[in-house]
């Protein structure tokens, strides 16, 4: 296993104030806008401050030496997507759970991009405004964890995989791969063999995770026409990707939706195509929510509890914050609930449109 990088250390007064040949108490005046320093002493020590990376902290708990009592969460993601998002309400309401038990706040932020995200960690560290962090969407290509051990701040990655390079960062995660391998197994055993899986964002790992089961599981059946479309996991988007593939000249028999949203707007979409579901085309949705039983017919689900999910995360940040090991759990595998949206493909089992779905 490689060694845990020594954390980086934050600037101080005394720092700025050695480079700046001043005394730490002209620092301070200079810094806090106080009068008793020139200005041009107050300039240059602000210049070096910045030069520094120095910033106040915004904590009164830290100047005791208590810690800043808050985790953040920063997420990555368009911002009129995440309102409708039933996972992240779910798993923030776990989180807050646990936090809640601990006295310990949560600072949210929603930003563009993953470097965005990286800013914010940079400024919450050098500003001693939180703990530890929560790391969500983990991607397959992520600058965040070589950053997180180089600051030394506390974090638990939801929805990775073990990763022997970053010791120090818990993870807490579900598999995807697995869910992904049965939902093609109860497809094919419907005699669907014209798949398509509609995606949340390219990059992400779990969407990436999905996508190569759902090839390989395609591959061993000997089906080729069984692919994945990536969205931004809006109704918006998965109402289109809908309207596209089942206008084509073999549409396909079966969809995967990666999230709840998106699988209510492609019924829709179905219906107004003259698709019904399930007896032309099945339909299941990567999360279940209440949006799955609010909508004829009611649409089949990967079932998991998101909550307990965001308990678990939270737990694992306040071990580490308590001077625990990192560690490493898994969640137990979502677990596909049929209901009225999935039947027999149409060409296994011919029947007029509309008719209704056995069972």
């Amino acid at each position: 296993m490689p060694a845990k990088r020594s954390p980086a250390r934050r600037p101080t007064m005394k720092d700025i104030a050695r480079r700046a040949g001043v005394s730490e108490s002209a620092v301070s005046f200079a810094l806090n806008g106080r009068p008793g320093v020139s200005e041009i002493t107050r300039d240059r020590v602000r210049r070096v401050a910045e030069q520094l990376g120095w910033r106040p902290s915004t904590a009164a708990r830290q100047l005791s030496g208590e810690g800043a009592a808050t985790v953040g969460l920063v997420v990555a993601r368009p911002a009129d997507t995440l309102g409708v998002d039933s996972f992240f309400l779910q798993l923030i309401s776990g989180i807050q759970e646990v936090l809640a038990e601990r006295h310990l706040g949560l600072l949210f932020q929603v930003v563009e991009d993953v470097d965005a995200e990286c800013g914010v960690y940079r400024r919450w560290w050098a500003e001693h405004r939180v703990d530890g962090v929560l790391v969500v969407d983990p991607r397959t290509d992520d600058p965040r964890p070589d950053l997180l051990d180089e600051l030394g701040l506390p974090a638990v990655v939801i929805g990775g995989v073990p990763d022997a390079r970053h010791p120090g960062l818990s993870t807490v995660w579900a598999d995807d791969a697995g869910a992904m391998a049965a939902v093609v197994g109860q497809l094919y055993a419907l005699g669907h063999r014209r798949i398509v899986h509609i995606a949340g964002l390219p990059g992400l790992a779990h969407t990436e995770r999905r996508i190569r089961t759902l090839r390989t599981e395609a591959e061993r059946r000997g089906l080729h026409e069984v692919r994945s479309v990536t969205t931004d996991y809006s109704d918006a988007e998965g109402a289109a990707v809908t309207r596209r593939v089942l206008a084509e000249d073999a549409p396909p028999t079966a969809l995967v939706y990666d999230n709840d949203v998106m699988a209510l707007a492609g019924v829709t979409a179905a219906a107004e195509l003259g698709f019904a579901v399930p007896a032309d085309v099945s339909v299941i949705s990567w999360e279940d929510s209440a949006l799955c039983r609010m909508v004829k017919p009611w649409l089949s689900a990967l079932s998991r509890d998101t909550v307990e999910f965001g308990r678990k995360a939270a737990e694992e940040l306040t071990a580490l914050l308590d001077g625990g090991p990192a560690r490493t759990v898994q969640v137990p595998v979502p677990r596909l609930i049929e209901r009225e949206s999935t039947g027999a493909a149409l060409d296994s089992q011919p029947r007029p449109r509309g008719s209704e779905s056995p069972g």
